[in-house]
C-alpha cells in the first residue's frame, strides 16, 4: 500500500509556470521536483522515476511530444502517466499530442480544481495499475491460500478502481481493503483492519448488523444503498455502497465496494443548473422562472397578497447586436440582468425569458402601487450608459404589467397579459410602461408624471407662497398669517395642494421644499420690516419626514441669521402624528427651536393619538383645532363638546388656541363665547397672493365685534 506522498515532475522551462503549478499542488501533499528542458526531465525519470509528470509542449531544444515519445517507448517508464500543458487549444495540436502517447491535457492558464481533478483520476489510475502489476504474485499466493470466496474478490478488486473492502459478519470489522479504500477514507491499511464499517458512518453497529443479516437472509444478491461516509479528518462525503455476501467455512463475508458520488452529485448539480438557470446571465431561465410563478400564485392566493409580472424588452436591442456585436450585445445583457436585480428585493425572482425579453416576479402583500414604482425604478436605472467596447451606448426597454388577482390568477394568462401590456407599451412610443389593467394604467401614469414634473418644479423654483390670515377674536385683528405652498406650474396654472403635497411627502422631494419655504416666509418677514409695516407671525407647515429625516433646526437657525428677524415672528406648525414619532428626537428637536425663540403649534389637532402626557411634554405655544371638528360644532354635540375640551385643556396648560376652517357666523359666535384666542378660515379670508394680502392688511380689515354678530 502507497502511504508516501505521490511524486510529480514539473517540467517547463519558465520558472513562474514551475512556481505556479508548485504552488497549486503542495498544498494538495504533493511532492514536486522541477526540470528546466526536455533533456534534464528523461536524466531525472531516469533517476528517480515520479509518478505523474506535468510537461509543457514548447520548450527549446527537445519539446514535449519528443519526450513523451522517448518516455512511453521506454518499457521502464511507459506506465508514467503525463499531462500535456499547452497554450494551444487546437485539434492538430492535441491530436500530436495523443499520438505521441500522452494521456491527457491542460490549458494555459491553468485552473487550480480543474489540475487537481486531472492530476487526482491520473494518479488513481496509476495507483490501481501499480498495485495491479506489483501485487499480482502477492494475490495469487493469497488467492490460493485462500478459499474461493477470495478469489471472487480478487475478480472484484480487479474489475474495478473503487474501495473494495471486506467486512467479517462475525467480528464485524474488515479483513482486507484495496489501496483506494485507504486513500479514500484516510487510514492506512493496518488502521482499517482495526475497525468496522460502522466507524466509517455506515449507521451504528447494531444498524450494519441487522442490513448483513437481511443480505445474507436473501441470498447475499448484489445490494445498492447510498450513504453519507466518513473520513479520517472528520470530513464526509456521498457513496454508492455495492454489497455482496460470500459464505467461508465458518463466517460470512461482506463484500462493500464504495464509489464516491461526489463529483457526479456536482455534475448533476451543474446539469440541473444548466436546466433552469440561463447560462449567460445567471439568471432563472423560462423554465424555472414560469414554475416560480406558479408556485408563487398558489401561495399568494392562500395569503390574500398581490403578485406583479412584470414584462421587460429593451428597445431596439438587434441594433446593438448588428453594430457593436453579439459579444458586446452579451455584456449588456449581462449587465442589465445585474441593474434589475438591483431594482428588486430579496424575495422578487428576476428572470431572462430568452434574447432580451426579461420578467421579474413581485409579491405585494398590501399596495399594488409597488408594481409601478419598480417599473419606474428600472427605467430610471436604465439612464446610466452602458461601457461596451469603449463606446458607452444608452438603451431604454419597454414594460408590461400585469397583477394578480386582479387581471389573472393563472400563471401563463398572467404572463400573457404582461406580454400584451408590454407590446402597448411599445407602441406608445418605447421606454415607457403599461399596466394590462387599463384604469390602474392611467392612474400610474399620472402619478409619475406629477412626480416627474415636481422634480422639474424643484430644479427651477417653480413654488410660491398663498398667506391666510389668523385673526384674534378678542380684538378682530389680524395678527399673522398662515404660509401655505403653491404650484405655479407652466402650462397648467396653479395647482392645489392636495394634488401634489402627498407627492412632495412620499419622494422626499418635501426636503428641500421645505428648507425653501422656511427661507421664504423669513425673507418675507424681512421686506415687512424693512418697509416699516408693522410685522406679522408667519406660520410655515413642517411635515413628520422633514422634521425626522431633514434639518429643520439648520434651515431655521440659516434663514434667521441671514433675513435678520425676530425668532418669534416665525413659528412652525407640526402635525400631532408627525410628534408621536420618534417621540424623545422630537422632543429635544422642539427644545432647540424654543430655545431660538421660534414659536411651535400643533396642526390638526384631535385627530392624532398623543396623550396628556406627552402633550406636557412637548414645549408648545399652541394648539389648531383640525377643521373636522370646526366644521359641525354648530350641528353636531359631540364635535361641539371637543372643541370646548380642547380650548378648556389647553389654557389649563397655558397655551393658545387656534381654530381652523372657520366659514359661518355660527362657528364663530360658538368659538367666541367658548373662549377661543384666534380663527382663520374663508368667514374671514381665503388663502391670498401676497399682493391681495397686501390691500388686506392695508385697509386694516377686522372681524366685526361680538355684539354686531348677536344683531345679525
Amino acid at each position: 500500500m502507497i502511504t508516501e506522498p505521490r511524486s510529480i515532475l514539473i517540467v517547463d522551462n519558465d520558472s513562474r509556470n514551475r512556481k505556479l503549478l508548485d504552488a497549486m499542488l503542495t498544498p494538495e501533499g504533493y511532492q514536486t521536483s522541477h526540470a528546466t528542458s526536455g533533456e534534464e526531465a528523461l536524466a531525472s525519470v531516469l533517476a528517480s522515476a515520479p509518478d505523474l509528470i506535468l510537461l509543457d509542449v514548447m520548450m527549446p531544444g527537445m519539446d514535449g511530444y519528443e519526450v513523451t515519445r522517448r518516455l512511453k517507448n521506454d518499457q521502464m517508464t511507459s506506465n508514467i502517466p503525463i499531462i500535456m500543458i499547452t497554450a494551444q487549444i487546437d485539434r492538430a495540436a492535441r491530436l500530436a499530442g495523443l499520438d505521441s502517447g500522452a494521456e491527457d491535457f491542460l490549458t494555459k492558464p491553468v485552473e487550480r480544481a480543474e489540475l487537481w481533478l486531472r492530476v487526482r483520476n491520473l494518479l488513481r489510475l496509476k495507483s490501481y495499475g501499480d498495485f495491479l502489476k506489483n501485487q499480482g504474485d502477492v494475490l495469487e499466493q493469497v488467492v490460493r491460500e485462500r478459499t474461493a470466496d477470495l478469489q471472487r474478490f480478487r475478480t472484484a478488486m480487479d474489475a474495478t478502481a473503487d474501495a473494495i473492502m471486506l467486512i467479517s459478519r462475525r467480528t464485524m470489522c474488515f479483513i482486507e481493503v484495496n489501496a483506494t479504500a485507504c486513500s479514500m477514507f484516510g487510514y492506512t491499511s493496518a488502521e482499517l483492519m482495526q475497525i468496522g464499517p460502522a466507524q466509517l458512518g455506515a449507521g451504528s453497529m447494531e444498524e450494519c448488523r441487522i442490513a448483513y443479516d437481511e443480505l445474507i437472509a436473501n441470498g447475499g444478491a448484489n445490494v445498492l444503498v447510498s450513504s453519507i461516509l466518513k473520513r479520517r479528518d472528520g470530513s464526509s462525503f456521498q457513496a454508492e455502497v455495492h454489497r455482496q455476501v460470500q459464505q467461508t467455512s465458518n463466517d460470512w463475508v461482506i463484500v462493500a465496494v464504495v464509489r464516491d458520488i461526489t463529483e457526479r452529485k456536482l455534475a448533476e448539480s451543474r446539469l440541473h443548473h444548466l436546466a433552469h438557470f440561463d447560462v449567460l446571465t445567471g439568471l432563472p431561465n423560462r423554465a424555472l422562472f414560469y414554475e416560480t410563478l406558479q408556485n408563487t400564485l398558489q401561495h399568494a392566493q392562500k395569503n390574500r397578497a398581490h403578485v406583479a409580472v412584470l414584462f421587460i424588452d429593451l428597445d431596439h436591442f438587434k441594433n446593438i447586436n448588428d453594430t457593436l456585436g453579439h459579444a458586446c450585445g452579451d455584456v449588456l445583457l449581462t449587465q442589465f440582468g445585474e441593474r434589475l436585480k438591483g431594482c428588486t428585493r430579496q424575495r422578487d425572482t428576476v428572470g431572462r425569458l430568452g434574447g432580451d425579453e426579461f420578467a421579474v416576479i413581485l409579491v405585494m402583500p398590501d399596495e399594488v402601487q409597488v408594481a409601478g414604482v419598480v417599473a419606474a425604478k428600472i427605467k430610471e436605472s436604465l439612464r446610466a450608459p452602458f461601457l461596451l467596447k469603449g463606446h458607452d451606448v444608452t438603451v431604454t426597454a419597454s414594460i408590461g404589467i400585469a397583477l394578480s388577482p386582479e387581471d389573472a390568477i393563472d400563471y401563463d394568462t398572467l404572463i400573457g397579459y404582461a406580454d400584451t401590456a408590454m407590446y402597448r407599451a411599445k407602441l406608445a412610443g418605447r421606454d415607457t410602461f403599461r399596466f394590462f389593467t387599463a384604469q390602474m394604467n392611467t392612474d400610474m401614469l399620472a402619478r409619475l408624471e406629477t412626480e416627474k414634473a415636481l422634480r422639474k418644479a424643484v430644479e427651477h423654483e417653480e413654488f410660491t407662497l398663498y398667506y391666510q390670515p389668523k385673526v384674534q377674536l378678542d380684538s378682530g385683528k389680524v395678527v399673522g398669517v398662515e404660509a401655505l405652498l403653491r404650484w405655479e406650474r407652466p402650462e397648467h396654472g396653479l395647482i392645489p395642494p392636495q394634488q401634489f403635497i402627498s407627492v412632495l411627502e412620499e419622494t422626499a422631494m418635501i426636503l428641500p421644499v421645505g428648507t425653501w419655504v422656511i427661507d421664504a416666509a423669513c425673507a418675507q418677514i424681512r421686506r415687512w420690516i424693512d418697509a416699516k409695516i408693522p410685522p406679522l407671525q408667519i406660520s410655515v407647515n413642517v411635515a413628520g419626514r422633514q422634521f425626522i429625516e431633514g434639518d429643520v433646526l439648520g434651515d431655521v437657525t440659516r434663514a434667521l441669521a441671514t433675513h435678520q428677524i425676530p425668532a418669534e415672528l416665525l413659528e412652525l406648525e407640526l402635525t400631532e402624528s408627525s410628534l408621536m414619532a420618534n417621540t424623545e428626537k422630537t422632543i429635544e428637536g422642539m427644545r432647540q427651536l424654543k430655545e431660538l425663540g421660534v414659536q411651535i403649534s400643533i396642526d390638526d389637532f384631535g385627530t392624532g393619538f398623543s396623550s396628556l402626557a406627552y402633550l406636557c411634554r412637548f414645549p408648545i405655544d399652541k394648539l389648531k383645532i383640525d377643521i373636522a371638528f370646526v366644521r359641525n360644532i354648530t350641528t353636531n354635540p359631540d364635535d361641539a363638546t371637543i372643541v370646548r375640551t380642547i380650548i378648556q385643556m389647553a389654557h389649563s396648560l397655558q397655551l393658545r388656541v387656534i381654530a381652523e376652517g372657520v366659514e359661518k357666523i355660527a362657528q364663530l359666535d360658538y368659538l367666541r363665547e367658548h373662549g377661543c384666542d384666534q380663527i382663520q378660515g374663508y368667514y374671514f379670508s381665503r388663502p391670498l397672493p401676497l399682493g391681495e394680502l397686501q390691500q388686506l392688511i392695508d385697509e386694516k380689515r377686522c372681524l366685526p365685534e361680538a355684539s354686531a354678530h348677536l344683531a345679525v
